[in-house]
């Protein structure tokens, strides 16, 4: 069952506005000060109102967005009232007018709005692509807030005579990549080809794949390799570890491993590399539970865990966000689809979450993820082609990379198998390759917080 909604629910205007300034600022660093409002506030850089009452309501989606140019991209605009009016007008005495709601739309986006105020689930208790606004409307490989900010950005400088200049990353690189692995499985590639030998009665297969589980290295005990590979591109790994190896409550697998039996191996094996926790199933709904599998975890490393990401991407708005902000972590990176890369908040920076239970941004850090591999090709995702892969992520890398943002992909350790020739180890050098080509900057999680916060 789902957790119920607060009776009621008002974020004010000095709530909302508050919260996208905030993030307005992390992007664009420098900025100077200027006032940024409705009408009734006199402000330097004037927003036509257009949220009206609904954010004192409890429904999921707005109405209908208009669609405006800005830069050559034809984007949606929520809450826009008067479509007529330009985008962006400059008035005297260096004041200037932005013609649609860019601040609801933006706290719309950001916050998580349709998400907690849904009722749709999937199969796994997940907010479901299918029911989101960037399935609606087709934005979903779109930072559509970031353009909104770029609107912003432009009104103040008209405003102030400055340029504003994006945030920039460690080595002082204009965009960052996030290279991230959630440790599943470790001893189960074997399984799949001795099941597929059982059912074509490929005896003498089978017994090939038995006699190499029981007498050689596993495919995917290869934490090693996958640091390695990274790290030859200039790169950081960061592993997210599942201290969980029993099954979920609904039967969903968890580690076909138990952390503590195999840490005395794997710990040499990614050496220096950042260790995040995986949030075994049914974590995002038991803070006291996951408290525990930290615990475990840190006994296991001998250092603080300050990172974490979900089993399945496991994530319920109305609980989770509470969870990782009560337990003190410093960021989460769980919010992607699983269904489509692209941008779920519609924003490619890292950002902070809102807590509609207090009118106001969570402490900690959310660190968008916009690629998985197992999206790319699943029997119930993407199924792209090998040579499709690039073709399709390069307009949304792209995007990122316009706006000094981080590109944060997930790679499971069993995908860099040589085996797998669907979304393996030569789909992944495809996408480092365009990476390191585009002189991106490779950070793991702790760059990101200490850079951001």
């Amino acid at each position: 069952m789902l957790p119920p909604l607060p009776s009621s629910v008002s974020v004010p205007v000095e709530a909302r506005l508050a919260y996208v300034l905030h993030h307005f600022r992390l992007a664009y660093p420098t900025a100077p000060a200027v006032t940024v409002g409705y009408a009734d506030s006199r402000p330097q850089v004037e927003v036509t109102e257009g949220g009206g009452e609904f954010f004192t309501q409890l429904l999921p989606y707005p109405a209908l967005p208009t669609y405006r140019q800005w830069r050559g991209r034809r984007l949606p605009f929520f809450f826009d009232v008067e479509p007529a009016k330009p985008l962006l007008e400059v008035l005297p005495d260096n004041r200037a007018l932005i013609g649609a709601d860019i601040i609801s739309a933006a706290f719309y986006l950001l916050s998580g709005w349709q998400e907690f105020f849904s009722d749709e689930r999937d199969r796994h208790g997940r907010f479901p692509y299918a029911a989101s606004v960037q399935h609606r409307y087709g934005f979903v490989d779109v930072p559509v807030v970031n353009y909104y900010f770029d609107i912003l950005k432009t009104a103040v400088e008209h405003t102030t005579g400055a340029v504003l200049q994006p945030r920039r990353w460690p080595n002082d690189t204009p965009w960052a990549a996030f290279i991230t692995h959630d440790i599943d499985n470790l001893y189960s590639a074997w399984k799949n080809p001795a099941k597929a030998a059982l059912q074509g009665r490929d005896w003498l297969g089978l017994g090939r794949q038995v006699w190499q589980h029981f007498t050689q290295p596993d495919a995917w005990d290869n934490l090693a390799l996958v640091r390695q590979t990274v790290a030859d591109y200039g790169a950081k790994s960061t592993f997210f570890i599942l201290p969980e190896h029993r099954p979920g409550a609904n039967g969903t697998p968890n580690a076909d491993y138990a952390v503590e039996k195999v840490w005395a191996r794997i710990g040499p094996a990614i050496g220096e590399a950042e260790v995040g926790l995986h949030g075994s199933i049914g974590r995002a709904r038991e803070g006291s539970n996951l408290k525990a599998e930290e615990h475990r975890l840190q006994r296991c490393s001998q250092g603080p865990v300050k990172g974490i990401r979900f089993h399945y991407l496991g994530w319920e708005p109305r609980i989770t966000p509470g969870i990782v902000h009560t337990l003190d972590f410093d960021y989460d990176t769980t919010l992607g689809f699983a269904e489509h890369f692209g941008f779920r908040h519609s924003y490619c920076l890292p950002f902070h979450l809102f807590d509609f239970t207090a009118g106001r941004a969570y402490d900690f850090l959310e660190i968008p993820l916009n690629v998985m591999d197992a999206t790319l090709f699943h029997p119930h995702y993407l199924q792209l082609a090998p040579n499709q892969v690039l073709p399709a992520l390069q307009p949304m890398l792209e995007e990122i990379e316009r706006f000094g943002g981080v590109c944060t992909v997930l790679w499971h350790n069993e995908n860099f198998d040589p085996a797998n020739e669907q979304n393996g180890p030569r789909e992944f050098h495809t996408i480092m390759t365009y990476l390191r080509s585009r002189n991106v900057t490779f950070v793991n999680g702790a760059d990101i917080c200490a850079t951001v916060q």
